[in-house]
């Protein structure tokens, strides 16, 4: 079972070790210096920002990280996504990795997207949907959202994270169980 906690500075070098792993860094293009994770985190750990960071536990241990951010707390990014999908007044979005690449291929993934989306209910409840672009090229992400329950409704460019990958992107949603779509 997934439990949380709220991302605190002293998992700092934690999450600088998941981003300097091959299979983290391929997606996620981040520095990974002390400062840098610091600088990119702390602000979030601090209250200091809205998005919210969160380690997800398995049996008490950190396998992954989730940032979960309303759009709106994010203009420039939400106007980019509303030129490839609705954008409702509300909405979340979620970002994730699995830190530990022995851990990859488990069904984790799928599993910390489920239990964040279901989380997301309870924490913002004016929050109609989720939604959650992802690099078309990277398949084991959008292959774990389809598992967790999330539906591709749109395909579009976007900027990717990485310089490498190409522009496409395809975009999942979960609605609010119960809400009229």
């Amino acid at each position: 079972m997934i439990t949380w906690r709220r991302v605190v500075e002293g998992d700092f070098p934690l999450l600088g070790s998941w981003l300097r792993q091959p299979h983290v860094r391929r997606w996620w293009n981040h520095e990974t210096t002390a400062e840098a994770v610091a600088r990119d985190f702390g602000p979030a750990a601090r209250g200091e920002e809205p998005s919210e960071d969160f380690l997800a536990l398995l049996d008490g241990r950190p396998v992954g990280l989730v940032q979960r951010s309303r759009l709106s707390d994010y203009p420039d990014y939400r106007t980019e996504l509303a030129a490839v999908v609705a954008v409702p007044d509300e909405a979340m979005t979620i970002d994730y990795l699995i830190g530990d690449p022995q851990r990859t291929g488990q069904g984790i993934g799928t599993a910390m997207i489920r239990s964040a989306v279901g989380r997301t209910w309870a924490a913002h409840p004016a929050a109609p949907c989720v939604l959650v672009p992802v690099v078309a090229a990277n398949r084991a992400s959008w292959r774990a959202l389809e598992r967790a329950g999330l539906r591709r409704i749109g395909t579009g460019d976007l900027e990717p994270d990485h310089p490498v990958d190409d522009w496409t992107h395809y975009v999942y949603r979960a609605d609010r169980p119960g809400a009229d779509v």
